[in-house]
């Protein structure tokens, strides 16, 4: 979204004054007919960009100068920064997803922010193989340069995090709760080790009263961080799921480790692989490879190397396709009978291999 000349400690303040939400805030910013609202601007003058009372009450308040004064200070005792949309160094990757947040608050590096990335999500109650494939996987992303994104749960979560951490890609949490607020409270010092030595990351601004329908939230933006989605194991109703079908609609692809048939815990992702909706992964170089541009130089692998030459035979079929004439995401789903999940994760490989390119409109066309 293009965002209206605004400072960011203005885009902070709409963010965190109560009864403006994201569609309010759009809203303004969208508006080119009125100057960019700013610092110190009192509450009659905000009535008339349609604010209602309360709302316009609440925002005068959090851009007088004094409290914006405070909350600085306060921020800078607790160690947490923020970035907005208005912020050149606002995450790529995540400005370009549907709803990406206002503002996100940090503690740690937030270099990490620009680092190529791989969620890895799960269950809470994981199994033994659960957890062992979990580290396993996130070792093996970290130590090739990816940090690895997951969001402090306990179970698949904490096992990513885990195994990431002390290798040089590191590791992002994503809290459901403000970056002030430690949840589950079991990982206290796993929190303190990443934000020490990684990064916390969260929408909510601090101070903000907990509750449940944070944590679905927050699942896009761990699959908006990252270049694809790995689901280590999940039930039918685990909220990993959720992660995925968000990392899909972002066109990023989705990963899952099979497990066995007979575990409830690992159905949800063993039925991804049933519909085509994931790509199956026996191995963390199924992942690492699709991704050779980003490898860093302590080695990528020669099946790696040799993988971003060569082309599977469906992303052959589609790239034959696109070299005829641009072709629209149904037209290729029409003409390869491939789900839509599936087909996506496709044109994401084929477009990181630059061999075709999209167009408005959502057309593809061969480079």
């Amino acid at each position: 979204m293009e965002i209206k000349v605004i400072s960011r400690e203005t885009l902070a303040a709409l963010h965190e004054t109560d009864g403006i939400g994201w569609i309010t805030i759009r809203d303004l910013l969208a508006d080119r007919e009125k100057p960019p609202i700013r610092p110190g601007m009192r509450e009659g003058d905000l009535r008339d960009y349609g604010l209602k009372p309360k709302q316009a009450s609440a925002l005068a308040k959090n851009l007088d100068a004094a409290r914006m004064e405070e909350r600085r200070a306060n921020f800078e005792r607790q160690g947490i920064s923020y970035v907005t949309l208005a912020d050149p160094d606002y995450p790529a990757r995540l400005r370009r997803t549907e709803d990406p947040p206002p503002v996100l608050y940090y503690k740690g590096n937030s270099e990490m922010f620009a680092r190529p990335s791989i969620a890895v999500v799960g269950t809470r109650l994981a199994t033994a193989y659960g957890k062992h494939v979990t580290e396993q996987f996130s070792a093996a992303f970290a130590e090739r340069g990816f940090a690895v994104v997951s969001g402090l749960a306990k179970g698949i979560d904490t096992c990513a995090h885990k195994g990431a951490l002390h290798r040089s890609g590191g590791t992002i949490a994503v809290l459901g709760t403000p970056v002030d607020r430690i949840y589950p409270p079991e990982n206290r010092q796993l929190y303190r080790d990443i934000a020490d030595k990684g990064l916390i990351v969260s929408e909510a601004p601090p101070g903000t009263p907990y509750h449940p329908g944070m944590f679905p939230s927050r699942n896009r933006i761990i699959a908006g961080l990252a270049l694809a989605v790995l689901v280590t194991e999940a039930p039918e109703e685990s909220g990993a799921l959720i992660t995925a079908s968000q990392a899909i609609e972002a066109e990023r692809p989705v990963f899952v480790v099979p497990g066995p048939v007979t575990s409830p815990r690992s159905r949800g992702g063993m039925l991804m692989l049933k519909d085509g909706t994931a790509n199956p992964v026996l191995d963390p170089e199924d992942v690492i490879s699709r991704f050779n541009a980003f490898v860093s130089d302590n080695g990528p692998s020669r099946t790696a190397n040799a993988h971003a030459e060569s082309m599977s035979e469906e992303e052959d079929v589609i790239y034959r396709l696109v070299l005829e004439e641009p072709r629209s995401v149904d037209e290729l789903a029409a003409a390869v009978g491939i789900p839509f999940g599936q087909l996506h994760a496709v044109l994401l490989s084929l477009q990181m291999k630059r061999r075709i390119q999209r167009l408005p409109g959502s057309e593809y066309a061969s480079l």
